[in-house]
């Protein structure tokens, strides 16, 4: 076999290994090495077992992704959403919208996708979004008598919000994978990812005003009746604390107040002090918070040094080449290339969650966008957009599995799965306008920084 057939067949046999449900952090270093071992063997040199060049590589790895400042913002945007989530914020924050969305249709889960959007984009964990707000708003719904699969859709689709909208922790990934600027990237995301809560929004009104069986109006003795100070009293002290908190982190990045890294440090101590000012900042809570956050953060960086031990060698191999070749010889429009691109993301949001294919897959896609020129910017954020159906697409629906292991026992799968389905379709129609009118994506960020 030829170096580059080799490439073929380790990229071949990982995709094996993986869905077999090998961790996929430690099969990455373990197939960078081995098959990194024979791609740097020299055996004219008649070299010691342990003298060859991948061992160098892997340290040379480590060490980088230990000194990238771009990963320094991840951990510490993950405490604050992890110390968010414990702090009982969320509860509050939802029984707040729902009082001041009363009066439109579907007002509980017009709600509990505002509370999706803002907590999701505090913690950018679909897992912990979906997984509380089961927890919380799912039950709610039930038992206001809305229909099963809508309100099982609704909380899937507005849990996966916090990979697009910024502070998204999956935006900072892509930053660092393709040395696109964070800050830039960030308000290229802003647009697109509140069209599509607002998308969802706009279905789920439509919906219920055609259809109010589906999402029953509560009459005021259910919500109580609440002057309009009363609201504004609710909305101070539960919504606009966290927005405010976000708009902060969010505004010292755009503005260029401070570094993502330095935003996210003060993102995490404001975390803190508002979890101490709703007094349920304890040791416990604190404690959980901290171990989330290593174990999150290990992960991820071992992903990063994993993948770049993996893409390396399977670079050198001649495996890039292959694959940039085979695109090529299509002869594909600058349009036909990013179909081909997304429905490849799309079909590996299946077995794979959004880290993976950011890390490992994205990259054999970059050197490909300048050949047909496309901004690496507007291909990131159309990948964000598109990573929303791996968690919304049956029957890897992961959003729809963490929503099933924390609804009740009568909640059956395949409910949850005719929920998802139309907002799935809204994230195809937010794709379709991103490719249509690009300046979606790249108004902002050239109105602000300039080309």
């Amino acid at each position: 076999m030829t170096d580059p057939q080799i490439a073929v067949f380790m990229l071949g046999i990982f995709i094996l290994t993986i869905m077999l449900g090998f961790p996929i952090a430690f099969t990455l270093v373990a197939m960078g090495i081995a098959f990194g071992y024979y791609a740097y063997f020299d055996a004219e040199r008649m070299q010691s077992i342990f003298d060859n060049r991948i061992f160098d590589l892997l340290v040379n790895q480590t060490y980088s992704v230990m000194a990238n400042d771009v990963l320094t913002a991840v951990p510490l945007f993950l405490f604050m959403g992890y110390i968010v989530e414990r702090s009982n914020i969320v509860d509050r924050l939802f029984a707040t919208l729902h009082i001041a969305t009363r009066r439109l249709p579907g007002s509980m889960a017009i709600a509990a996708l505002a509370t999706c959007s803002l907590f999701a984009t505090a913690t950018g964990i679909i897992g912990a979004v979906v997984t509380l707000m089961g927890l919380l708003a799912f039950p709610s719904m039930l038992k206001a008598k809305y229909n099963t699969s809508f309100a099982a859709g609704v909380i899937c689709a507005g849990g996966c919000l916090g990979i697009l909208i910024p502070p998204s922790i999956m935006l900072i990934v892509y930053a660092a994978t393709s040395n696109v600027s964070v800050v830039r990237l960030y308000a290229g995301a802003i647009i697109p990812g509140f069209m599509l809560a607002g998308l969802y929004i706009l279905y789920v009104i439509g919906r219920a005003w055609l259809n109010p069986s589906i999402a029953p109006k509560l009459k005021d003795e259910d919500v109580g009746d609440y002057s309009f100070l009363q609201v504004l009293w609710m909305m101070a002290t539960s919504f606009f604390p966290l927005a405010f908190l976000i708009l902060s982190v969010l505004g010292a990045i755009l503005f260029g107040l401070a570094t993502p890294s330095e935003a996210a440090s003060m993102g995490a101590l404001g975390g803190l002090l508002l979890a101490a000012a709703y007094r349920a900042l304890t040791w416990d809570r604190l404690k959980e918070s901290v171990y989330l956050t290593v174990r999150t953060s290990a992960m991820v960086c071992w992903l990063f040094v994993g993948s770049w031990t993996f893409s390396s060698v399977f670079s050198y191999l001649g495996g890039h080449d292959i694959i940039k070749d085979w695109v090529l010889a299509m002869d594909l429009s600058p349009v036909m290339f990013l179909i081909l691109a997304q429905l490849i993301i799309f079909m590996l949001g299946w077995p794979l969650e959004w880290s993976e294919i950011i890390i490992i897959f994205v990259p054999i896609f970059l050197p490909m966008l300048p050949i047909f020129g496309i901004d690496p910017l507007f291909f990131g954020v159309l990948v964000a957009l598109n990573l929303q159906t791996s968690f919304l697409t049956p029957p890897m629906a992961m959003a729809a599995y963490y929503l099933k292991g924390v609804a009740p026992p009568h909640v059956q799968l395949v409910d949850i799965f005719k929920g998802v389905l139309p907002f799935l379709s809204m994230v195809f129609l937010a794709m379709g306008l991103l490719y249509v009118f690009p300046e979606i994506a790249l108004w902002l960020p050239e109105k602000v920084y300039g080309k």
